[in-house]
């Protein structure tokens, strides 16, 4: 009986131990993407690393609800974004003394970025986030629209309405023209 126990237990480690490699080889391809989508949604690098831990944890803890591994990106994503929006309502966000940050030496706040960068990426940041999630999913993680529909639960041409929305909007932002449509 206990050769036929240690073999059992043995057989068990082994599937887990397999099941832990495919988890790792199916995600480590995707974990560049996921940090970049967290990171272009909070703008905190350290938040963007802990939400991306949290994101795995929770992914691993319910691998086996993934029927299809073809559909892992989106559901990490989504499982990220979730985990993200947690974390913002958990999170209070620290209070800053208006006197010493005033008294601060100014070089100390600069942060060395190109100007068009920097205003592009606040821009961005600016929009609705039903304009700015499909816009980084297409731009920065190279989602097809089809994708980022699924994504989203929503139609291909609600993607492609948000998408032209998002560009129109930079467009007139960094443009600094306040009419809508494209000048031409």
């Amino acid at each position: 009986m206990n050769s036929s126990v240690g073999r059992s237990i043995a057989l068990i480690g082994k599937r887990a131990q397999n099941e832990r490699q495919r988890f790792e080889s199916l995600c480590a391809p995707l974990q560049a993407d996921l940090f970049g989508f967290l990171y272009w949604l909070c703008r905190d690098r350290n938040l963007a690393e802990d939400v991306m831990q949290e994101t795995l944890l929770r992914a691993w803890k319910s691998f086996d609800a993934l029927s299809n591994e073809k559909a892992l990106r989106p559901w990490l994503m989504t499982i990220a974004r979730r985990e993200l929006a947690r974390t913002f309502e958990r999170k209070r966000l620290p209070v800053v003394d208006l006197d010493a940050a005033s008294e601060a030496d100014p070089t100390s706040l600069a942060h060395e970025d190109d100007h068009d960068v920097r205003e592009m990426r606040r821009a961005i940041m600016q929009l609705d986030a039903v304009y700015r999630e499909p816009l980084v999913l297409q731009v920065l993680l190279g989602y097809s629209s089809e994708e980022i529909a699924r994504h989203l639960g929503i139609s291909v041409a609600a993607v492609l309405t948000r998408l032209h929305r998002a560009r129109q909007a930079l467009r007139q932002h960094m443009l600094g023209t306040g009419k809508k449509g494209a000048q031409r």
